[in-house]
């Protein structure tokens, strides 16, 4: 529960609750629930969620990264993460998610592991590419934001890029 500031923080950002289940009301019984929410994916099956923590003494939450297997094919998943404004630049989330797929990888055997970025996040597109990640194309109105479809960058990385030395 040492991560609900960081959850009420990111329900406050104009985008994050737009590409997350991340509660807006600003409650903390809802922010707790999300937290809640969270420990539950890993014992239920249908993902893996993490904190970021900031790498200080504190080791205070600065977003949260994840890791969703696709339900056809159980060795390739979709990742995403946020990272609250004040923290982001610093390098937290392109290190989390890197260490993420070194994780999913070596240790719950992925093959393939995707991330969505619309294309006018410059920082995330920056975060994927130093993390490993390979854009492969542009799908038109992929994702649904908010109340619209968007176009999204597919990026890719390989369980095999570990070992290529390609990411």
């Amino acid at each position: 529960m040492d991560d609900v500031p960081v959850v009420m923080e990111a329900g406050g950002d104009p985008y994050i609750p737009l590409i997350t289940t991340v509660p807006t009301d600003g409650s903390e019984a809802s922010c707790r629930a999300f937290v809640e929410r969270q420990w539950s994916r890993g014992r239920d099956g249908v993902g893996y969620s993490f904190a970021i923590a900031a790498d200080d003494a504190r080791a205070e939450a600065v977003g949260q990264v994840g890791l969703w297997p696709n339900g056809f094919d159980p060795a390739r998943a979709s990742t995403g993460y946020f990272v609250v404004e004040r923290h982001r630049g610093a390098g937290f989330a392109s290190r989390a998610l890197a260490t993420l797929a070194t994780w999913a990888f070596e240790a719950i055997e992925m093959a393939r592991l995707e991330l969505y970025v619309e294309p006018w996040n410059v920082g995330s597109i920056r975060t994927a590419e130093r993390a490993g990640f390979v854009r492969e194309g542009l799908l038109r109105k992929a994702e649904r934001v908010g109340s619209e479809r968007r176009d999204m960058f597919v990026y890719g990385r390989l369980r095999d890029d570990l070992w290529s030395g390609a990411g």
